[in-house]
């Protein structure tokens, strides 16, 4: 008997002492403590709610009373995945206008879209068309405080984004009285939801601004009244739709409240929703097309307003959604570890996954400034997907992740015909472009080509999460496509037997063009792609491509110098002297961390490559996916202290503001890809890569760093 109750109280014990490591993560504490809150107005620290097609981003107030104050901060957008706009086009511009031919040694001529010093038609049409189409602003939502009133105004400041619910709740006082506004935007409508309670019975507004078409702002032009109109189509004593006419661009806006409340127009392209009691509740939704039915008359007439979901309904229904997108997805803890890094860490990690499902999880890619505003005209940038989307797949959310890659079929027509005006077979991705598929003109962008493999690997995450017949059938046509363009691309080195990779500016975009051969992050792209193409010609039962194959046996190794240092490209001779080698990205360490080892590689060349890039690269010229492209690099060379300082590092584009936004400098305070690029680097550090033994390969084993997952999947 005495041994039996040892044994039993053994048991016990056992399983007493492992109950709190084989416990589940409490998701909503994990969430919930790190919820950003707001005590002063900062225009850094603007708060956003979305859903992935819309976001829309408030102040203090809980709207956007006061975009002026905050436009050089995190701008007060409320952008869509299709709200474009184009100035118009009077000279009759043409794309093919914007080409010019180089020859880079391949047996033919191949035209790129560039833009040119000289003036003249050619000139022209390049800014044209990197200018257009642009992302809108679709319209100012905020508080009608009366003429002077400032921020700094408001006393008594508490607000709170609940990320768990996905609702921003904002209390302020005014003269005296005391605002509460709660603000929700709809889970799978272009709408937000709120409730404005005041004594002062203040309205709201809605203001209308024309685009602006410059590179990096607001995207909301004050001063052009003249050049757009914002008209009611349709009212009653409950809702009104408004109709916005900007050039050829249409759309509406529909706007219902309840209780007592009644809508004027104060200026042109200005209106305000006066209540007639305390408590103001709106929900107001942005659509391309007219929500309702339009009897075809002259002018036409708008009639039978679409109901919208109240305030509670659309709050219940978001609460709903990041519930189940909280639950559903992988998770992180480091609440167990010591380390005084750990608390931040964490944060940053929270904060951006709900940044990225709001703002680069759509049907088109992101742009880098999301939907919060413009950069680089609103455009998106391919060679960015992978940062701002690889993690999806990596943390149980491969469905938005697949959601995207739709957008691929649909431009299909237009990369195949970027091919083919360069002379190669398959499709050649753009890199700079917007959800019509037309190459924005650049004399760096057209010759980029890091965004080409990123269609296999995104499709080899999702057929990860979901291997199945289907997953084949949707993607491998354009897997095979894109590799039959980036087969055709390599020439071949008859001297000297190899493949060469040439003609290209690589991700470090200090390099050239016309002398750029061998650039060893995308050599091992070229490796790793093609033999994943490979593997899904076998998974649909074709045979290999024994072109391919010969590709992948003979593509050119990474070049060194004679200190065994991986070089920025074959002819950078002088990498490491050379300032235009060692500032901008440090592309040559994602050769392996991104991707896995190869043979084109030696791994005891690669580690003295990070150790010089750790203590010699100018840092201050990098950019915010840099550091999780360097954590990742060296979680698979076995240095985990490097891995965990590269995500810390205090430098000025690593910095996570309040709201969880990765800042840049004064023109891109927002900067997403470095918020995606922390959350691939955190899967491999904790679900490590295939083949890998170690658990959490990318954090210490000094006992500090207790880092408990649930959910993550391994990387290639």
């Amino acid at each position: 008997m005495k041994a039996l109750l040892s044994t039993l109280f053994a048991v016990l014990l056992f399983i007493s002492c492992n109950a709190e490591r084989t416990a589940p993560i409490d998701r909503e504490a994990l969430v919930t403590r790190n919820n950003p809150h707001v005590t002063e107005f900062d225009s850094l620290s603007t708060l956003s709610v979305g859903n992935g097609e819309f976001a829309f981003t408030v102040d203090a107030t809980g709207l956007q009373t006061f975009p002026g104050n905050c436009s050089r901060g995190v701008p007060l957008g409320t952008q869509s995945q299709w709200g474009w706009h184009s100035f118009s086009n009077p000279k009759n511009l043409k794309h093919e206008e914007t080409l010019k031919a180089f020859d880079f040694g391949r047996g033919h001529e191949e035209l790129y879209a560039c833009q040119f010093k000289e003036s003249g038609r050619q000139n022209e049409a390049a800014d044209w068309f990197r200018v257009n189409p642009h992302r809108l602003h679709l319209g100012i939502i905020g508080l009608e405080l009366g003429e002077g009133v400032t921020p700094s105004d408001m006393a008594d400041i508490r607000q709170t984004l609940d990320l768990w619910t996905g609702e921003i709740t904002s209390h302020f006082t005014l003269h005296g009285n005391a605002y509460d506004v709660q603000t929700v935007c709809h889970p799978v409508k272009d709408m937000i939801s709120a409730r404005v309670t005041n004594s002062a019975r203040s309205g709201v507004n809605l203001r209308f601004p024309y685009p602006t078409g410059a590179h990096a702002d607001d995207a909301c032009n004050w001063e052009a009244n003249d050049l757009h109109s914002t008209t009611i189509v349709c009212s009653d004593a409950q809702s009104a739709v408004l109709k916005r006419v900007l050039d050829e661009t249409v759309y509406y806006v529909t706007l219902r409240w309840e209780g007592k409340a009644h809508l004027t127009e104060k200026a042109k392209n200005y209106f305000v929703l006066t209540p007639g009691e305390d408590t103001l509740t709106f929900s107001c939704l942005f659509t391309p097309n007219f929500a309702g039915t339009v009897f075809e008359s002259e002018p036409p007439l708008y009639t039978h307003v679409e109901a919208l979901p109240t305030f509670a309904e659309t709050t219940e229904a978001s609460a709903s959604h990041w519930t189940a997108f909280w639950k559903n997805g992988a998770a992180v803890d480091f609440s167990h570890c010591t380390d005084p890094r750990a608390r931040e860490l964490e944060r940053r990690i929270v904060l951006s996954q709900f940044l990225l499902a709001i703002q680069s999880a759509g049907s088109v890619p992101p742009q880098e400034t999301g939907l919060t505003y413009n950069s680089w005209f609103g455009k998106f940038h391919l060679e960015m997907i992978w940062w701002h989307q690889s993690w999806l797949a990596l943390w149980g959310h491969e469905d938005l992740l697949d959601h995207t890659l739709g957008w691929y079929e649909t431009v299909e027509p237009v990369a195949r015909e970027i091919a083919r005006r360069q002379g190669f077979p398959g499709v050649r991705w753009m890199k700079m472009t917007d959800p019509s598929g037309v190459e924005a003109p650049s004399n760096v962008g057209s010759f980029l080509i890091w965004q080409q493999p990123h269609l296999i690997y995104l499709a080899e995450l999702v057929y990860r999460a979901h291997p199945s017949e289907e997953t084949i059938r949707k993607y491998n046509r354009l897997v095979q496509a894109t590799a039959e363009f980036m087969y055709a691309f390599a020439t071949y080195d008859d001297l000297h037997g190899r493949f060469l990779l040439k003609g290209v500016i690589p991700a470090q975009e200090t390099l050239r063009a016309a002398t750029t051969v061998n650039p060893p992050f995308e050599l091992s792209y070229w490796h790793y792609a093609m033999q994943t193409a490979q593997l899904w010609r076998e998974r649909a039962g074709e045979k290999r491509n024994l072109e391919w194959d010969e590709l992948i046996d003979k593509l050119s190794p990474l070049a060194y110098n004679e200190d065994c240092l991986y070089l920025a490209s074959e002819d950078a001779v002088d990498t490491y002297k050379d300032i235009r080698f060692t500032s901008d990205h440090m592309a040559v360490l994602g050769a392996v961390g991104i991707l896995p080892m190869n043979k084109l590689i030696r791994s005891d060349y690669m580690k003295n490559t990070l150790d010089w890039v750790w203590d010699n690269w100018n840092w201050g010229k990098t950019w915010g996916w840099d550091y999780p492209m360097t954590a990742m690099n060296a979680t698979r060379l076995g240095e985990p202290e490097k891995a965990v300082g590269a995500l810390l590092m205090d430098k000025r584009t690593n910095t996570y503001l309040p709201n969880g936004h990765n800042y840049q400098d004064g023109r891109l305070r927002v900067y997403l890809p470095g918020n995606g690029g922390l959350l691939t680097a955190v899967a491999l550090m904790c679900a490590g890569w295939d083949g890998c033994q170690v658990k959490n390969p990318g954090f210490p084993k000094d006992g500090t760093w207790d880092v408990r997952w649930e959910g993550l999947k391994p990387m290639p």
